[in-house]
């Protein structure tokens, strides 16, 4: 069983604390991390590449510090950033072989790797087309494909999935589930669906911690309750989304049907209903609080 412990993990840039003594362990599957936009996320996943230093804490692969580890941990590393270099005017098969050699594969294995990046990405009629001629999705593909040249037994996903289509979404979806059987996978991204259908575990942060973390059953069991729909008029509509956090707005013949986290029933005819990974993202990130409610006299 392989072993990512993060240990007290602090990182400061300045006077801001981008990531706060954060404690958690991965082992072999596939983990969602999910959060706000200065969350601290890319700043985490940058320190579990080593890109970065923790100020305080340790991050140690299988009982080993990684940065005592060096290349040895690099070798078995997969990272996707966000935004990732390439040359212009290299083709697809040119970048990749140039990266299989910088990450050290033996040579005569690199053909039959590149065969299998191909097939996974679908990028096989495009190999010898220079990159600046790529499309944002092909760039995506050809990332994802370069993180899983040296077969990592970890892999640091940031959005992977940012600029494909529904297709190519729902085919790596498959492909990074398929990944978590023998490897670590960690998978950071703003579109919750794709956390919600191949994460075995989700973790949550805000403001530089981790707010909750469990299975995405186990998530939703804690969020149940606190989800409600309602049907009402358009002036009643302006009203609640006002108060309270709306997951979902829509219209119905004159009126709105909204979806709202609360932790209080925001109108008397509101229903409970079940709650989904977006609802449970909001709950989280909102500290499940309804911003007012009928009895408070505000609304």
């Amino acid at each position: 069983m392989l072993e990512l412990k993060l240990d007290r993990v602090t990182k400061r840039f300045g006077t801001k604390i981008a990531v706060d003594e954060m404690d958690f362990i991965l082992t072999n599957g596939v983990y969602g991390l999910l959060g706000e936009n200065g969350a601290g996320k890319t700043t985490l996943m940058r320190m579990m590449c080593a890109l970065l230093m923790p100020d305080s804490g340790e991050i140690s692969f299988c009982g080993e510090e990684i940065r005592r580890m060096g290349a040895e941990y690099r070798r078995i590393l997969g990272y996707l950033p966000q935004e990732f270099g390439y040359y212009p005017d290299f083709t697809a098969e040119r970048y990749l072989k140039h990266l299989a050699q910088l990450k050290a594969l033996p040579p005569q294995i690199i053909p039959e790797k590149l065969d299998e990046i191909w097939e996974l990405t679908g990028l096989k009629d495009a190999k010898r087309q220079k990159l600046k001629g790529f499309s944002g999705g092909m760039l995506r593909r050809l990332g994802i494909g370069q993180a899983l040249l040296n077969n990592p037994l970890v892999l640091i996903l940031d959005e992977p999935t940012s600029g494909l289509d529904p297709k190519e979404r729902i085919r790596f979806r498959n492909i990074i589930s398929s990944l978590g059987k023998g490897r670590i996978v960690l998978l950071s991204t703003h579109i919750v669906q794709d956390v919600e259908f191949i994460a075995d575990e989700i973790l949550f942060m805000k403001g530089g911690r981790l707010a909750e973390t469990g299975t995405l059953q186990a998530l939703m069991q804690k969020a149940r309750g606190q989800v409600w729909e309602c049907l009402v008029d358009e002036e009643w509509e302006k009203r609640l989304n006002a108060r309270f956090l709306v997951s979902n707005l829509k219209y119905e013949n004159g009126q709105v049907r909204l979806r709202i986290v609360s932790n209080e029933k925001p109108v008397p005819d509101a229903k409970a209903c079940e709650p989904n990974l977006e609802d449970v993202y909001l709950y989280y990130a909102g500290e499940g609080r309804a911003h007012g409610s009928v009895s408070d006299g505000i609304i």
